[in-house]
């Protein structure tokens, strides 16, 4: 242990401690039910434009990572956090490929409140004073929350219809979860180098993302 007496194992522990978020964001009814093969197709169409609606926002905090990372002395994770700023490109196309499959009209929808909290939060990240190490494992805990959900919906047993496989597979394939864990081995090095108001500061962050998470499956689920 050093800086704010953090192991190198503060994200698992974590996860460990605040298990039942952790699970309601990760299994949640909505998700499961496109395990289940039992989902509203019109659900999954409000989540499918308030999620393109989201990583439009996504872009600009992933700049401001990318930005708190290049004043760090060590920056040698730019290389993996650029490789998120690089699927951003695809991934708003391929939200526009897929609206076009449902018959979504992107230009017409709007976020809905549980969107705009979410907004709020990842603009907060501009702010200077947020350290890379907060911002990090909020960029983390986002990126793992979609590849835990999505990840269990094409494990065997899985009812999926066909037709979201694709959707499914974008999240929670083999190589989305290496780049997840290649985050978290960010994030636990710089927590295990912290002082301990920021390791603190870092786990309300995680907290947080898991409310907004279910939230926002909450959101996807009704009208909310």
């Amino acid at each position: 242990m050093d800086g704010g007496g953090v192991d190198t194992a503060t994200t698992a522990a974590w996860m460990e401690k605040h298990r039942h978020m952790y699970e309601r964001a990760t299994r949640h009814p909505f998700t499961v039910s496109i395990r289940d093969g039992t989902v509203d197709m019109s659900a999954f169409k409000r989540w499918l434009s308030q999620d393109y609606l989201f990583v439009r926002e996504f872009v600009a905090f992933i700049a401001s990572v990318l930005l708190k990372c290049c004043k760090q002395e060590d920056s040698s994770d730019m290389e993996i956090i650029l490789g998120g700023v690089a699927s951003i490109s695809d991934e708003i196309s391929w939200f526009k490929n897929e609206a076009t499959v449902w018959g979504v009209d992107l230009a017409s929808v709007s976020p809905l409140k549980a969107n705009l909290e979410y907004h709020r939060f990842l603009r907060s990240f501009t702010e200077p004073e947020i350290s890379y190490a907060v911002a990090v494992t909020t960029f983390w805990t986002i990126e793992t929350v979609y590849q835990d959900s999505f990840g269990f919906c094409i494990q065997d047993g899985n009812k999926t219809p066909p037709e979201l496989l694709g959707t499914c597979q974008r999240w929670g394939s083999a190589g989305f979860r290496q780049y997840c864990q290649s985050l978290q081995s960010i994030v636990d090095r710089c927590l295990a180098n912290a002082p301990a108001d920021a390791v603190q500061s870092a786990e309300e962050a995680f907290v947080r993302v898991l409310e907004l998470e279910i939230g926002f499956w909450d959101m996807s689920s009704s009208r909310s």
